[in-house]
């Protein structure tokens, strides 16, 4: 049974109320329970608070703090993805995420694919920081050896029963971040050859914290050689449980926390004893909640330090920039070769598309005006995601056919491209306009694959680009960058920001 939360509600309820029942048929007959304990899950967490009071690290650490006061024996377990993407760590890569779940007094952290976005170096360093017991059994250094501060997995007793925590990071994490020489082990073999170690070890209640996708979640619940799976990757409140495993992923930011009640059942005599257990499942919706006033305090320090440095300046642009609607929804346009640049850049494709809808400023930047965060959160507020997709020729073209198709009209849809030169006529009918499209010095090849840069709404088939549909994902929102983070990024990494007009979009 597979739950995947899109809203709260009358569903929730049955379907909760399934998954409880059906634990309590784990429970065998005779057996004597010994203890319980609770499990919190929290995963996919950048954020320190958010704006429509649901979720962030301070109404977490509100729930945190509820459940610790119940009483009984509380496992806090993170799954990975807190150091990016947000403005903040832009700025200090990261550095005030391990402060504050320092604060909250995270139990279990498994890393996920956004801790390496700043490379091995700083995900090494904000790890030494990190005061959780940090697991990740398929993570190696260049020459073959545990990382520092790290372990495969641990064995704590509760209740007189010997319980095993495995840590697995997905195996995309090289493809998708910058994890530089570290290695990184296949997620299944890894995750099944630690459970068959603990089960050695003696271990009667396995857990596996992973930072994966839920079909490879659902791989790990359906072989049944765990008892609990924590989850991380997917964004999506999910809880399944078959009657042997149990399966639970919070929604991002913690907006919705998924709490797993476990209770230990023992059967038999002490040479021969058999351990069962039965789960029941909590939804804590988060917008009920205040946030933690062990957080509010650093919050607010840290936010009114992020806001000082929104307005420190990242470039002094050396001509003008005009990023008004009827610009940057009409044709070619400096800002707009900016940002398709970064996304080509950030993740190494061969072509980016962007569209001029997603920039907003709406102004004229003189020369010589001083570029800061500020102003390309302004030009970029939609917390668009930089994605990768492999995509034919063929559809390409279609989509830049549909960014054409209503320039007339000043559409947001207007294409901004990267990589490739190409010649339009707007004479003619839309779907008919695109006359030739050049990349890497070569016509492009209808049957060729090629790897497209874009954004995330984009990618879902946003402003009419169904095209983009049909595309494969190699890094998708989940995995990518914040967009205006990798604008930023590119506009520091160049020697002077001169922006232009280089003919990259060619009109008849």
């Amino acid at each position: 049974m597979l739950i995947p939360f899109g809203s709260i509600g009358r569903r929730l309820a049955v379907c909760l109320a399934v998954a409880v029942t059906a634990g309590l048929w784990a429970r065998t007959a005779g057996a004597e329970p010994v203890g319980s304990f609770s499990v919190i899950a929290i995963n996919d967490t950048d954020q320190m608070t958010a704006d429509d009071g649901r979720g962030g690290l301070d109404r977490i650490a509100a729930a945190v703090a509820a459940e610790r006061a119940r009483g009984g024996r509380v496992l806090v377990v993170h799954a990975g993805d807190a150091l990016s993407p947000s403005i903040m760590s832009s700025f200090d890569t990261g550095a005030h995420m391990v402060d504050l779940l320092n604060t909250i007094g995270v139990d279990v952290f498994v890393p996920g694919n956004h801790e390496f976005d700043f490379g091995k170096d700083v995900f090494l360093e904000r790890m030494q920081a990190l005061q959780a017991t940090k697991l990740a059994a398929n993570l190696r250094a260049a020459d073959g050896s545990t990382l520092d501060g790290f372990q495969d997995h641990i064995v704590t007793e509760i209740a007189g029963v010997r319980v095993g925590i495995v840590g697995i990071l997905g195996d995309r994490t090289s493809v998708v971040s910058s994890p530089g020489d570290l290695i990184i082990g296949p997620t299944l073999a890894s995750a099944f050859e630690q459970a068959r170690v603990l089960r050695n070890e003696g271990a009667e209640f396995v857990i596996a914290v992973v930072h994966d996708n839920v079909s490879r979640d659902l791989l790990l619940a359906r072989s049944g050689v765990f008892d609990l799976i924590v989850s991380g990757d997917d964004h999506v409140l999910t809880v399944t449980y078959d009657g042997r495993t149990a399966l639970v992923e919070s929604r991002e930011q913690g907006e919705y926390l998924g709490i797993v009640d476990v209770t230990l059942d023992v059967a038999g005599e002490a040479d021969a004893r058999r351990l069962t257990w039965s789960p029941s499942f909590r939804v804590i919706d988060t917008s009920t909640l205040a946030p933690a006033p062990s957080l509010a305090a650093k919050v607010s320090e840290y936010s009114a330090t992020l806001d000082a440095a929104l307005d420190e300046p990242i470039a002094t642009t050396a001509t003008e920039l005009d990023t008004r609607a009827a610009t940057v929804r009409a044709g070619e346009a400096p800002f707009a070769n900016v940002v398709a640049d970064a996304l080509r850049s950030v993740t190494e494709a061969d072509v980016a598309i962007t569209n001029g809808g997603g920039i907003r400023g709406d102004r004229v930047y003189p020369a010589g005006h001083q570029l800061t965060r500020r102003d390309i959160l302004t030009e970029l507020p939609f917390g668009n995601q930089a994605v990768l997709l492999t995509i034919t020729g063929t559809d390409i073209v279609r989509a830049l056919e549909n960014g054409f198709s209503l320039v007339e009209t000043g559409a947001g849809r207007f294409p901004h491209v990267s990589g490739m030169t190409v010649t339009v006529d707007f004479s003619r009918p839309p779907g008919s306009r695109v006359e030739a499209v050049e990349i890497a010095g070569k016509m492009l090849d209808p049957g060729q694959t090629y790897r497209l840069a874009t954004n995330d709404y984009m990618a879902r088939g946003g402003d009419g680009y169904t095209a983009l549909r049909n595309a494969t994902p190699i890094i998708d929102a989940n995995d990518g960058v914040l967009l205006a983070t990798a604008v930023i990024d590119h506009i520091r990494s160049q020697p002077a920001f001169e922006p232009a007009l280089d003919g990259r979009i060619r009109t008849n």
